[in-house]
């Protein structure tokens, strides 16, 4: 058995708390497993957490470790993204991972598993585990069952769709009381391939949670035997002490990176990839990879808001392994797993995918890339735009005159009364990671709009802020680094300029010439939304897009 952390700092005053709290001498001697729980009565995607807690925390004790529930923030997109913005949202990203260095590292437990939920609890997780480098397994915690109106599937995407159509005067195909009702029918995350589900997968294909576990349908028998095979599965990675730097490699981030382009993820997965391997310390750099692997990876399946197939057929036809088996040639298949064996020995005992659903890699839904890195005169850094299924039906090219906001309700009540018009580039701006700050909702609900005045394809929308996982609607660049407050060329930006998008050259153009755009007021260090408590010292201390939006002090470090 490996050296137990728990062991070298069991103190006489730590030993007289543990006994009290009705451990045995016997049990002080045992692995000390942190399970890391995200409960929450606020929203359903954590709502079902503490029964799985128990499950994992009655098989670590059955595998002779003693477990410790912890609890940390819960950050859900549609309850706690009603304040500020949203701005908690991805803030609470980095909360998380605070949160259980507090209590996992402070404690100097051995292990931990962690129950991962909606969106930020994943990077969150994934987060923790590579800064502090102690045994780590992931629970994937499964999507809420969705509903049927008139004998057709509805679920979030279509309520949150129609509830913007609403807004803008249009008629909803469906009553929106009977979308409340049932577009979300139990606990989970969001059906289809939004944030959460493709954090999950991205989970699996770094090898950081137990093959076959995702996606998974919310308190199913098979979600709950997983539960109970990785509260085993822990106890053996602290006895084996296998780490998360052993199982986090690039070879396991190109996997990762591979498995998003395939399943046309959430943009998202780029930032909390890269922010897991900043936290680690790990050289990696996952921009040069996801441009890397973008011309190698053709898209699989077509996963709501991408096609027609759900998530439970997506499961169903083998889900996350099931892509990862029909990347063949693609797939690194020596990188290590949480199981202590290679992603090519696990993958050589899963079941095949059903190619119906999850296409084969040469007979592919449509080309790659789903998600491609754009850098130009507008975006020097990075941006990135989101292709989904590339079928010829979405402009890859745009070439028109930008109309500016730093207001996305502005934008929203101009879209509304006809004052964007069509071959315009719609700008938001300041609502970047310090901007916004932790870059905010604006722009999802701005580009549903979009959608909802009839102009996604006729419109192309330019942003520092981040995009919903369930957003795909036209042509969209988000991210744009670096943002407007941090000294950006899109804090620059004039109503009229001439901005160009062309996919294939991965190029985000200002045509402006340098002289003129040197002599231009900019908006750096200018803050159009307010910030204080958490959010003020968060857009103090959020590192730039390159770092994934860390809250490290990389200077301090070096």
């Amino acid at each position: 058995m490996s050296k137990l952390r728990s062991l070298a700092a069991n103190s006489a005053v730590r030993r007289a708390h543990w006994k009290a709290l009705g451990l045995s001498d016997a049990d002080l001697e045992k692995p000390k497993i942190a399970v890391v729980n995200s409960s929450s009565e606020l929203a359903v995607c954590f709502a079902h957490l503490d029964g799985v807690a128990k499950v994992v925390k009655e098989a670590i004790r059955e595998a002779g470790g003693i477990p410790f529930e912890v609890r940390t923030t819960a950050p859900s997109d549609f309850i706690t993204g009603a304040g500020k913005q949203a701005s908690f949202i991805l803030a609470a990203r980095d909360l998380v991972t605070n949160d259980i260095e507090a209590q996992v590292d402070a404690a100097q437990l051995d292990g931990m598993v962690c129950l991962t939920s909606c969106d930020k609890t994943p990077p969150g997780h994934l987060m923790a585990a590579a800064r502090m480098d102690i045994p780590t397994i992931l629970v994937i915690g499964g999507y809420q069952a969705s509903g049927m109106i008139g004998g057709e599937h509805v679920d979030i995407e279509d309520l949150f769709s129609s509830s913007v159509a609403e807004r803008f005067g249009g008629t909803a195909k469906h009553k929106m009381s009977d979308l409340v009702e049932q577009a979300v029918r139990g606990p989970g995350v969001c059906a289809g391939m939004a944030t959460a589900n493709t954090m999950h997968c991205v989970v699996e294909a770094l090898g950081m949670c137990l093959p076959g576990s995702a996606p998974v349908r919310a308190n199913s028998d098979k979600m709950f035997d997983s539960a109970r095979r990785s509260g085993r599965r822990i106890v053996e990675m602290v006895q084996e002490d296998l780490r998360p730097s052993q199982i986090l490699t690039e070879k396991a981030f190109r996997n990762a990176a591979a498995m998003v382009l395939a399943v046309a993820g959430s943009i998202n997965a780029i930032k909390h990839l890269q922010a897991t391997a900043i936290e680690g310390g790990y050289d990696i750099d996952v921009f040069r990879i996801w441009e890397e692997m973008g011309r190698r990876t053709p898209v699989l399946t077509a996963v709501r808001p991408n096609g027609s197939v759900r998530i439970e057929q997506f499961e169903d036809a083998g889900g996350a392994s099931g892509v990862l088996k029909q990347l063949d040639g693609i797939v690194d298949c020596a990188a290590v797993t949480c199981t202590g064996r290679t992603m090519g020995d696990v993958l050589s005992q899963m079941p095949e995918a059903d190619a119906k659903v999850i296409h084969s890699f040469d007979a592919p839904v449509s080309p790659g890339p789903s998600i491609a890195i754009l850098k130009g005169s507008l975006a020097p850094e990075s941006s990135i735009v989101k292709l989904g299924i590339r079928d010829g039906s979405r402009s890859e090219y745009f070439d028109g005159p930008a109309k500016v906001y730093t207001d996305s309700d502005l934008a929203m009540d101009d879209l509304a009364n006809g004052r964007i018009k069509k071959g315009e580039v719609l700008v938001l701006r300041g609502q970047g990671l310090k901007g916004g700050p932790a870059m905010g909702g604006g722009a999802s609900a701005v580009l549903f709009a979009i959608d909802a005045a009839g102009l996604a394809k006729d419109v192309a929308f330019v942003t520092d802020c981040q995009l919903s996982g369930l957003c795909l609607k036209g042509l969209t660049v988000a991210e744009v680094s670096p943002e407007a407050v941090a000294g950006g060329p899109i804090g620059k930006v004039q109503n009229g300029d001439r901005i160009v998008i062309d996919v294939e050259k991965r190029l985000l153009q200002l045509d402006v010439p340098d002289a003129e755009l040197s002599e231009r007021a900019s908006t750096s260090g200018k803050y159009d939304i307010p910030a204080d408590g958490y959010l003020g010292m968060y857009r103090r201390d959020v590192q730039p897009m390159s770092t994934g939006g860390v809250l490290l002090d990389l200077d301090a470090e070096d």
